[in-house]
């Protein structure tokens, strides 16, 4: 596997919609970089006083990367600013991000003497516990590209500068949330969400920021406050109200078996923007979010599991030839839903060797 190139997926999802004089950029973020370590296969929660053994262990590069990675692997021109350490870690992650994954690194930087921020993240019973390790770096001063879109995670009393600046060039922002520490969830705290196109909590912060009791009632009320909403429902799958097309959807999660879940929330945002940016109908964005999450999850590690064409067309072909031979109800119904891949993915897709976690790093050519 070429360094240089490690993946060829062959389909730019945006073609239908280029024009003459669009952004170079598809997509714009900035954000910490992490360098993840992943240990999967636990028994348990690890417990005090007692030893664990993993049986399996990856490391990628995490925090943003995840989000960059996932976006440039569907084929989104991605441009993120970072800054990096010069030590071991910052070397593995940035030519990860620029070798490997093509994400342009033009506004990132190296910052001598700054250790890379680390995070060891545990796996088990479907769910993930994580120790952070971070020197925050110095203020990264850079410009904003112009950019079809940009990628936000926002703050109560926080707006980035960046946000503004982005919007009034014309992108269309989308925006996620965490929890609240503050335990005010109060709409009028997320400052930034005056910039987003599309917002998309997940179930449990969005019933909290619209005191309601149902993930439904919950996207009726943030369509009010933003275009597009769009909430979360884990296992159960996504549902959404687009204001500007007057769609509303409520599309069920696909059954798959998760070995980790680091990361899927990324891969479920790089979906839907890759299907907005498109200009798909938006069952069809939540259901395309919904499959590169449940592909995602079941490969350990943050960016390194996010899936590329090749997964995906993998997927939409073994589905066919299992409803050409069984037939059954549920199977076809996932033909249906999914039906609108045969006008994206090529009938025949080149395989490639898609990067995925390792258990150590630092391995070179002999």
């Amino acid at each position: 596997m070429s360094p240089s190139r490690a993946v060829c997926d062959c389909i730019d999802p945006l073609a239908g919609v280029r024009a003459t004089g669009d952004p170079e950029h598809d997509v714009f973020l900035t954000g910490t970089v992490f360098m993840d370590l992943v240990f999967t296969g636990l028994a348990g929660a690890p417990k005090i006083g007692t030893e664990n053994w993993a049986r399996g262990m990856g490391s990628s590069p995490g925090g943003i990367a995840n989000m960059a990675t996932a976006l440039a692997r569907l084929g989104l021109r991605t441009t993120l600013a970072a800054t990096f350490g010069t030590d071991l870690y910052g070397d593995y992650c940035w030519e990860s991000l620029a070798d490997v994954e093509r994400v342009d690194l033009t506004h990132s930087q190296r910052l001598p003497g700054w250790h890379s921020p680390l995070t060891v993240s545990m796996a088990y019973d479907g769910e993930r516990t994580m120790v952070t390790h971070e020197h925050p770096a110095p203020p990264l001063e850079h410009t904003v590209p112009r950019a079809r879109a940009g990628v936000a995670s926002l703050e109560p009393d926080r707006e980035d500068a960046w946000l503004r600046q982005a919007h009034d060039q014309g992108a269309r922002i989308f925006a996620d949330v965490g929890w609240d520490e503050s335990g005010r969830w109060d709409t009028a705290t997320l400052t930034g969400l005056r910039y987003a196109h599309a917002f998309l909590p997940n179930a449990t912060e969005a019933l909290h920021y619209t005191r309601t009791d149902t993930p439904q009632d919950a996207v009726a009320k943030l369509a009010d406050l933003v275009p597009i909403a769009v909430v979360t429902k884990g296992s159960e799958g996504a549902v959404a109200v687009d204001s500007l097309s007057g769609e509303h959807a409520d599309v069920p999660s696909l059954s798959v078996e998760a070995l980790d879940p680091t990361g899927a929330g990324d891969v479920f945002m790089a979906g839907f923007v890759t299907g907005t940016l498109a200009g798909w109908p938006l069952a069809d964005r939540l259901a395309f979010a919904n499959l590169t999450a449940a592909l995602s999850v079941q490969h350990f590690g943050g960016s390194l599991s996010a899936p590329g064409w090749v997964e995906v067309a993998a997927w939409w072909g073994e589905l066919a030839e299992r409803a050409a031979k069984a037939g059954d109800a549920a199977t076809t119904e996932l033909v249906r839903r999914y039906g609108f891949l045969a006008d994206v993915v090529p009938a025949r897709l080149h395989e490639v060797a898609r990067r995925r976690a390792t258990p150590t790093l630092g391995f070179r050519a002999a």
